[in-house]
């Protein structure tokens, strides 16, 4: 299944690391960009989230606005690969929220201590307020004749992919080929760890993020295929014109659940726990709902899925619990001297 995908607009790949809005590193700017009166919040998040949040963080504070009698909240977001940024959040960045690529990664800020161990059971659908899943990114009219993951390993192919070391992406973008590979006809950790291998052979580079694979593929021309989030395809697709790219789905691929948190012990400390909360329910709020669809994040309000429905192809999916879940997984494969280790560097 294919879907037009135009040239990449400048504007819409930053760096790879950014904050939304143009806050710098560290919290002291706020101050510059916000009265003292200002509530002000930080939310840090995965690669390709600058233009949701964006969106969202204007809706937000007029909402807030409209309930609290004209009180302001100034929200800024900060992207980056989703273990990365929550390595920043470990090591002291002031978030208030956190919306990373993968639960895995808001565990181990619980595990620390910086949120309740049961921050998945605060909110709606696992706490995550949008789905996505893996797609690829081929050269307009598809030369390589890509179709499936099968293709991704002949030998004219080159594939590009971040790391999954740093990016949540990554480690979705691996495990969509693990679990394909594991039913297949036979399929079993053997033939799925061979595939694998045979896939990184093909990758000539590893970058840190979603965004900075995508700004590769796109703006440097390295490589015949990417891996990359639906959102980040479809949202490319929609921000330039139609003749660079095609987006292809394939038969089967993972159900990507990039979830949301308060972090408990910095909002304590900043004084902003009902506005953190706000702001994470939004999310689920129809108008969140929508603005989510709008930037091609499939919404998981069934009234506003129904509403996108015709913005994303129909395709099979397995999830990550059918894997073994987070914990098992991040050991086994993505942990020290685990699968991913012994076949890229082996």
């Amino acid at each position: 299944m294919t879907q037009n995908f135009p040239l990449l607009s400048r504007r819409l790949f930053l760096g790879a690391a950014s904050l939304t809005g143009g806050l710098a590193a560290g919290a002291g700017l706020f101050a510059s960009s916000a009265s003292a009166a200002t509530t002000q919040l930080l939310n840090v998040s995965y690669d390709p989230t600058r233009e949701l949040y964006a969106e969202v963080n204007k809706s937000f504070a007029a909402f807030w606005a409209k309930a609290h009698a004209g009180e302001a909240v100034f929200v800024r977001t900060s992207n980056g690969g989703s273990g990365a940024q929550a390595r920043s959040v470990l090591e002291g960045a002031p978030a208030d929220v956190v919306s990373l690529g993968l639960a895995y990664d808001i565990d181990i800020l619980a595990q620390r201590g910086l949120l309740a161990a049961d921050w998945q059971t605060r909110l709606p659908h696992n706490s995550t307020p949008y789905t996505s899943t893996i797609v690829f990114l081929v050269r307009k009219g598809n030369p390589k004749k890509i179709q499936d993951w099968e293709d991704l390993v002949r030998d004219d192919i080159k594939i590009v992919t971040p790391n999954p070391k740093t990016s949540g992406g990554a480690r979705w973008n691996y495990l969509a080929a693990w679990g394909w590979a594991l039913r297949q006809p036979g399929g079993s950790d053997a033939t799925a760890r061979a595939y694998l291998k045979t896939l990184f052979a093909h990758v000539p580079v590893l970058d840190t993020g979603a965004r900075g694979a995508t700004n590769s593929f796109v703006q440097r021309g390295l490589g015949d295929v990417l891996l990359a989030w639906e959102d980040e395809a479809l949202l490319a697709a929609k921000e330039i014109g139609p003749d660079q790219f095609d987006v292809v789905v394939p038969k089967l691929t993972i159900l990507a659940e990039p979830p949301v948190a308060v972090v408990d012990s910095n909002v304590t400390k900043h004084g902003t726990q009902a506005q953190a909360q706000a702001y994470v329910n939004f999310l689920f709020s129809p108008e969140g709902q929508r603005i989510g669809g709008k930037h091609y994040f499939r919404p998981v309000d069934p009234v506003v899925a129904a509403e996108n429905a015709a913005r994303f192809p129909k395709v099979e999916t397995f999830d990550i619990a059918s894997l073994g879940g987070w914990a098992a997984v991040q050991k086994k494969h993505f942990g020290e001297g685990g699968v991913f280790d012994q076949i890229y560097r082996g």
